[in-house]
């Protein structure tokens, strides 16, 4: 059957109203978690000032949770990101306000240095063949250490303004304010962004589905199309107006935007991007077909070091000092959010945005459950019970998937 055909009866059939568990049940699992903590928390979860909390305070955990997905894509694992995280903040911290180097400079070193410490490691399981569980759980340990031997039980502080900006600031009103009625005023800037930001998301996404279709794969309906566009858009302006209600964009949220953007492209439209997927999906059938997998490897660890030192600065930024226990169990939170947003177990599967849901899905819960009150216990405990249904589930429907071939 040529193309054509393919096209002519592709179009002759009418798509059918359907969702996708697989790829949609974050989402709607996202949405619902939501509505029962703003009905627990009568309405506090999505006040302004709470959203912008919730972004601020989970900020590098999602950092972390881009560069995680993309080695859990890969088969691998990462248990060394929350030592680098404090090795990299402590060296931050030292450039900075012991040494008195200029910030962009010591910014730029740190980012080399986490890029090194993610070469060592990924020496050591891309070209020697060591398993990444072993290496990383060593690199946990190293690296710890090393932040504890540099700041000992003392913490190193404060950051230069332009670090704290970055980590706690906002965008200026550059546009002034706009009168939203009963919601009041809100920076016209931030607005515009937003409707910017839903106009790219719509054209991106009927794009893929025009391309999609146009080789004969299976596509949403026009109806459903739309229906998703709707939702996402909705949820974008709401959580764009709360933001310009309060005190404009936070930093670090413009930041998560570029990172997400440009690391969604890298995996879905390169193909260094197609090249994880296919480690991930079947390692043997991609070392036939030619990639070049041990190079693969050891670049999305290098990565992982980058976002890492990335997330360090900016951790230590908020608090405003580098502390012997930063990130502390921050890799099992970026483990767990990418799990959530729909990584497998085996590999193969998993997407950026998927790991913002499920660190998101994370955040909500810790940041619900701290307004009703409740104990910590009682937070790991529902976070455990998450991560437990996000994995099972994954092995649900693939499971399902082979008894239906």
């Amino acid at each position: 059957m040529t193309l054509t055909e393919i096209r002519q009866e592709t179009e002759s059939k009418p798509a059918r109203m359907r969702i996708n568990l697989r790829s949609s049940g974050i989402y709607i699992a996202f949405a619902l978690i939501v509505v029962l903590f703003s009905v627990l928390t009568d309405g506090a979860l999505l006040q302004p000032q709470n959203i912008s909390n919730i972004i601020v305070q989970n900020s590098y955990v999602l950092i972390l949770a881009i560069g995680m997905i993309l080695i859990i894509i890969a088969g691998h694992i990462d248990l060394s990101v929350g030592s680098v995280v404090a090795v990299t903040g402590s060296l931050a911290a030292v450039l900075m306000v012991n040494m008195g180097l200029p910030w962009p400079l010591a910014l730029v070193i740190t980012i080399v240095a986490g890029g090194l410490i993610g070469a060592w490691q990924g020496y050591w399981i891309a070209y020697f063949g060591i398993p990444a569980f072993i290496v990383t759980l060593a690199g946990m340990l190293l690296f710890r250490a090393l932040t504890l031997t540099v700041l000992g039980n003392q913490g190193i502080g404060p950051f230069p303004d332009p670090v704290r900006t970055l980590a706690n600031g906002f965008t200026d009103g550059y546009l002034g304010n706009v009168g939203l009625g009963p919601l009041g005023g809100a920076d016209l800037f931030s607005l515009l962004i937003g409707l910017i930001a839903i106009a790219g998301m719509v054209a991106a996404q009927w794009r893929t589905r025009s391309a999609r279709r146009g080789y004969g794969q299976d596509v949403d309906s026009v109806a459903m199309f739309v229906l998703k566009m709707v939702a996402a858009a909705a949820l974008i302006l709401f959580l764009i107006v709360q933001l310009a209600r309060f005190k404009n964009l936070p930093w670090v949220l413009v930041l998560l935007a570029v990172l997400v953007l440009g690391y969604s492209v890298m995996a879905n439209r390169t193909v260094f991007g197609r090249r994880i997927y296919a480690i991930g999906g079947n390692l043997q059938a991609a070392v036939l077909s030619g990639i070049k997998v041990k190079q693969i490897v050891f670049w999305i660890f290098v990565n992982m070091g980058v976002l890492a030192a990335v997330a360090g600065v900016i951790f230590a930024g908020r608090l405003n000092q580098a502390g012997p226990t930063a990130g502390a169990n921050f890799e099992l939170d970026a483990i767990a959010a990418a799990f959530i947003g729909g990584a497998a177990v085996q590999g193969g599967v998993g997407k950026v945005v998927g790991a913002i849901t499920g660190g998101l899905i994370m955040a909500v819960i810790n940041n619900g459950m701290s307004l009703i009150g409740s104990p910590s216990e009682r937070v790991m405990l529902v976070k455990g019970a998450v991560l437990l249904a996000a994995v099972a589930f994954d092995v649900w429907t693939k499971r399902r998937a082979g008894a239906a071939r």
